[in-house]
């Protein structure tokens, strides 16, 4: 009679850690329940190339007339270019150059920006698809528009077609801190799209408008702006901006003549500006 007590107590003690044991484990089974959200994928790109070494000399010698026959120093001063300044190479860099020839001056500019998003749900790709099409938008273009019966003439050559898709999503999309700061650092001053599409009605007759551009990168475009350089002369900037994956870069080619009288030639700075642009994407892509 002595032991009944103890036995009793035991299978108590073995009931009750059973029933805990299986509490546990209906708590942990609706836990496993829970939707987990996947990080989007991050961009193909975590450095920039070195900019200022992003041009071959023999690509700067034909941008920038008249730099081959300078003095010896002054030719590696105007070849070595000048790098922007930027806080943070592994987000912004930009380099410059500058050609001062008798009959025009030649400035050429490049800017890298490697677009990280802060968002998990959001991809940088995503997030710097945003960023190109805010330049888009500004430059008066926008791809993801419906075409309308005018289309193939705003393109500026016959069947061309704009692959850009920004997503129209700035206030869902966290901004990007760095991206605002470092948007007043390019070495030739003002956004791409500064002045609006509307401007590059001016100048030769044969010039052709700013335009979405295929087969460039994921998205580009080609944004021609004719301004009077004081009251010295005209002087036009082609500036190409164009995406692929996370990184977004802008090249500017812009040409001021020595006369009054003369005007630059609208279809030789947008075709070097365009095959300087090609020969970054196909850097960036090696």
């Amino acid at each position: 009679m002595a032991y009944v007590p103890g036995v009793a107590l035991l299978a108590a003690l073995v009931v009750g850690c059973s029933a805990g044991s299986d509490s546990n484990a209906n708590g942990a089974d609706s836990k496993a329940g829970s939707p987990t959200v996947t990080p989007a994928p991050p961009g193909k790109y975590l450095t920039l190339p070195a900019p200022c070494r992003a041009v071959p000399r023999g690509t700067l010698k034909d941008l920038l007339p008249g730099a081959a026959e300078l003095p010896g120093d002054q030719q590696e001063k105007v070849f070595r270019g000048s790098a922007s300044v930027t806080y943070d190479t592994d987000r912004k860099v930009g380099c410059s150059w500058k050609s001062d020839a008798p009959n025009a001056t030649r400035s050429l500019s490049i800017d890298f920006e490697r677009v990280v998003s802060y968002d998990p749900a959001v991809s940088d790709d995503d997030r710097a698809d945003t960023v190109y099409a805010k330049k888009e938008k500004a430059a008066g273009l926008s791809s993801s528009a419906t075409p309308g019966p005018d289309a193939e003439k705003n393109t500026g050559t016959p069947g061309e077609k704009g692959k850009g898709k920004g997503k129209g999503a700035d206030a869902e999309k966290p901004e990007d801190p760095a991206e605002d700061a470092a948007a007043s650092s390019s070495p030739s001053g003002g956004a791409a799209g500064e002045g609006g599409a509307g401007d590059s009605s001016a100048g030769p007759e044969d010039a052709l408008p700013s335009r979405v551009l295929d087969n460039l990168g994921d998205a580009a475009f080609l944004h021609d702006l004719p301004t009077r350089a004081g009251s010295t002369s005209q002087q036009r900037t082609v500036s190409v901006v164009f995406r692929t994956s996370n990184v977004v870069v802008t090249v500017r080619y812009a040409e001021q003549p020595a006369l009054v009288t003369q005007v630059p030639d609208s279809r030789e700075l947008q075709e070097k500006a365009q095959a300087l642009a090609r020969k970054l994407a196909e850097t960036l892509s090696e």
